[in-house]
């Protein structure tokens, strides 16, 4: 079987392929593709600073029940083309990130609220 990068460098050895990491740079914010990768294959959750610090304060807590039917919501969601999704269950509002599969902040359901910059919702 042909390499192309070799091949192309044998065609024109000027031209020169850069490489490609793929773990992030030491302080980069970026989630490496090896975590993208572990996530999808485990199917969980993550949950950022923020909203773990908004689930402690207003004493919400999620069963593994719970978790799992947000999971499954998240799942169907990313595969709807979803990127951004409000995902509600049980009275508690998350804002998920469907391609890192990160809740990014919690809201209790009978408290006012908007929310902006979701591209869809599930209701779990």
């Amino acid at each position: 079987m042909i390499d192309p990068i070799n091949e192309i460098q044998r065609i024109n050895p000027a031209i020169t392929v850069p490489m490609v990491s793929a773990k992030p740079k030491a302080g980069s914010s970026e989630i490496s593709f090896e975590d993208i990768l572990s996530r999808k294959l485990s199917g969980r959750v993550s949950f950022s600073k923020h909203a773990a610090a908004r689930l402690d304060s207003r004493d919400m807590r999620l069963t593994d029940s719970q978790l799992e039917r947000v999971e499954h919501g998240v799942a169907n969601a990313a595969l709807k083309g979803i990127r951004d999704s409000l995902v509600m269950v049980d009275g508690i509002c998350l804002i998920v990130n469907t391609g890192s599969g990160t809740v990014i902040t919690a809201v209790s359901a009978g408290s006012y609220s908007i929310f902006t910059n979701i591209d869809g919702a599930v209701v779990v």
